[in-house]
């Protein structure tokens, strides 16, 4: 029988799970799009990783993270339940000995995490503004007609530097047309892109940050090698991106929940992929802001909230109802 731990991570744009086995190895891994249904896409992942693993597989641990954690942790049994940094960082100090800064850009957040001596010393985020993100690149991508891929290719080609401004999207996207129109070579519009994004990133989550090498760069992101290439310019340093740089989180996640196994998991099963769950709202009246609160239901039961601004329904136990 083979004894492995479950790493799970829901974000607004993607979910990614990772199974390691007791050598703490990924034996296999899962990326797939949220697409504002972060229950659908927890199913889908785990109806597929089921199907993937064999079937005397012995789920020893299960920890879950990402902005959707307590309802993941909810849905699947959690026997762990982590905030990314954590689970980022762990992940990386086994990615990348000695690590000291970890960059993580991911859909529409990014993270600048401090390690040293490897503990967590400082860490920054961004969640409001996507020029520092990789929806800045999706979006400009889009406007050229060219997949993520190969505007990643092209960027490694760019020679020239065109200066787009790039603090909003916005502008980013009308100085773009305006470069195209003056007759830039698309090639180098792009870099200036990669390189403006970068800079974004710096300026703003990076503001103040003692970056040191070794620099693991980590998130869906981290696949661009035009990013690559343009942090590596603007820090002076090398940048290393990790195997499974989509899924650090997950990993990070079954790193601790190997770490510290619980007895007998709590884990539901891969069944939960197929059970029919309801998903109703409500206001919450605990304070001014009246957060509308999100609630999903299994047979009647509430089984998760998520929604508001700080994390009291998140944590709510099951079944407990509204206030």
């Amino acid at each position: 029988m083979m004894e492995v731990y479950l790493g799970i991570d829901v974000g607004s744009v993607s979910t990614k799970l990772a199974v390691l086995d007791n050598m703490a190895e990924v034996i296999t891994s899962l990326y797939l799009p949220t697409g504002g249904r972060p229950v659908a896409a927890l199913q889908e992942g785990l109806g597929k990783i089921g199907r993937e693993l064999p079937p005397d597989t012995d789920i020893k641990g299960v920890a879950a993270t990402g902005s959707a954690r307590y309802l993941a942790g909810a849905i699947v049994g959690a026997d762990l339940v982590k905030n990314e940094i954590t689970c980022q960082a762990v992940a990386a100090v086994k990615a990348v000995p000695g690590v000291r800064t970890v960059i993580e850009i991911g859909g529409q957040d990014s993270k600048l995490i401090i390690i040293r001596d490897g503990m967590v010393m400082d860490f920054a985020m961004n969640t409001v503004c996507a020029a520092g993100t990789g929806s800045f690149l999706d979006h400009q991508a889009a406007r050229l007609r060219l997949s993520i891929e190969e505007l990643s290719r092209l960027a490694l080609l760019g020679r020239d530097k065109v200066h787009v401004s790039g603090r909003c999207t916005v502008f980013a996207e009308s100085d773009m047309i305006h470069k195209q129109q003056m007759g830039h070579d698309v090639k180098d519009i792009i870099y200036s892109l990669c390189r403006t994004l970068v800079r974004n990133y710096l300026s703003d989550v990076g503001a103040g940050k003692d970056i040191q090498p070794p620099v693991a760069f980590q998130g869906g992101v981290a696949f661009n090698r035009g990013i690559v290439r343009a942090l590596e310019e603007e820090l002076k340093l090398e940048i290393i991106v990790p195997p499974n740089p989509e899924v650090m989180g997950a990993i990070g996640a079954a790193l601790l929940v190997k770490e510290s196994p619980a007895a007998a998991s709590r884990f539901r099963g891969f069944g939960v992929s197929e059970a029919a769950y309801h998903t109703s709202s409500f206001e919450c009246r605990s304070c001014p802001t009246a957060c509308e609160i999100v609630k999903i239901s299994e047979n009647g039961r509430m089984v998760a909230c998520w929604g508001g601004q700080c994390d009291m329904w998140e944590a709510v136990p099951a079944g407990k109802g509204e206030k």
